[in-house]
């Protein structure tokens, strides 16, 4: 039986000169191919098949603005995501980390709803679990390095993690901050300056002012038959009889 939770697959295709990264969640589901020759990100294509506000579709030119011309090894340090979708600037990230790899990664996220405070995040790599946390209370209680931490306070951590494992620990902590939003009511026509400013694309102030929910944007992805990315399901390679939490609360 399934789970009631937030659900995110991520799958990094890598080819010859190309790389391509697509998202699916709850609230999104984006791709983006960057081109590169010697290094350098010569072209960055990306499409919002679904987006949450009215003008996330802006952050598409944003994108390649910031990125193209840099070298794949330094797209971090172009800074500015957050006048990105973050989404999207993410997707870049990782494309360009494994763009000269041989072989798709495959990331399935699932973060359970709260039960009496608790809830399990867990990250599935190319089939593999790499990483299963518990919280209760907005604190972790296992694995025990972690114990008595928030999502918040993990960046030291995760600093000290290898780079397949730093890559995931970080896919996971967003993953763990997103879930929250399932417990939000965000109704559709609402105005983007209900809220702070300054957190993506969207929510800076000369987009905000325009931006409006769209209708009918978040599906639960945990219920069943429905998962995210299901029309590339057989890239993920899950376990046999997985239904989006391995070690249950």
């Amino acid at each position: 039986m399934a789970v009631p939770a937030f659900r995110r697959r991520i799958l990094i295709e890598p080819s010859p000169g190309l790389v391509t990264a697509e998202l699916e969640d709850d609230w999104h589901r984006m791709v983006v191919t960057l081109t590169h020759r010697e290094g350098i990100v010569v072209d960055v294509a990306s499409d919002m098949k679904r987006w949450p506000w009215t003008t996330c579709r802006g952050a598409i030119a944003q994108l390649s603005q910031t990125l193209e011309g840099a070298a794949l090894d330094q797209l971090a340090r172009q800074g500015e995501r957050t006048h990105n979708c973050t989404h999207l600037h993410d997707l870049a990230l990782f494309a360009a980390a494994h763009a000269t790899e041989t072989s798709a990664i495959a990331y399935d996220v699932t973060v359970s709803d709260p039960v009496d405070g608790r809830r399990v995040a867990e990250l599935v790599r190319n089939g593999a679990l790499m990483f299963s946390w518990r919280q209760e209370n907005d604190l972790f209680v296992a694995p025990s390095d972690l114990a008595g931490l928030s999502l918040s306070k993990l960046g030291e951590w995760i600093s000290t993690l290898d780079g397949d494992r730093r890559e995931g620990a970080r896919i996971l902590r967003w993953a763990a901050i997103m879930a929250y939003g399932r417990a939000m009511d965000i109704p559709e026509g609402l105005s983007a300056t209900t809220f702070p400013t300054g957190a993506c694309f969207t929510f800076q102030p000369e987009q905000a002012q325009d931006a409006v929910r769209r209708p009918d944007v978040p599906r639960d992805l945990s219920r069943e038959g429905a998962v995210p990315l299901a029309d590339r399901a057989l890239s993920f390679d899950l376990p046999p009889g997985y239904d989006g939490i391995i070690t249950h609360q």
